[in-house]
């Protein structure tokens, strides 16, 4: 069992990502945030953008059903 954690362990410090968690980081969807202030200067504006990429087929079957 240690030396299964270990192995783990060592993997985990790595650095590298495996081909399945890139997989899954590219399935998600891509959040910005912009922060300004206002013309008049009262006001702090946090404007968040997500972008969800989903291919056609994808709505078609939610929008069949």
């Amino acid at each position: 069992m240690k030396g299964g954690s270990r192995k783990m362990a060592e993997k985990k410090s790595t650095g590298a990502l495996s081909d399945t968690k890139m997989s899954q980081l590219a399935k998600q969807p891509i959040i910005e945030n912009h922060i300004s202030r206002s013309e008049d200067g009262k006001w702090l504006i946090h404007r968040t953008t997500i972008t969800d990429i989903k291919p056609v087929s994808y709505f078609e079957k939610v929008l069949g059903n």
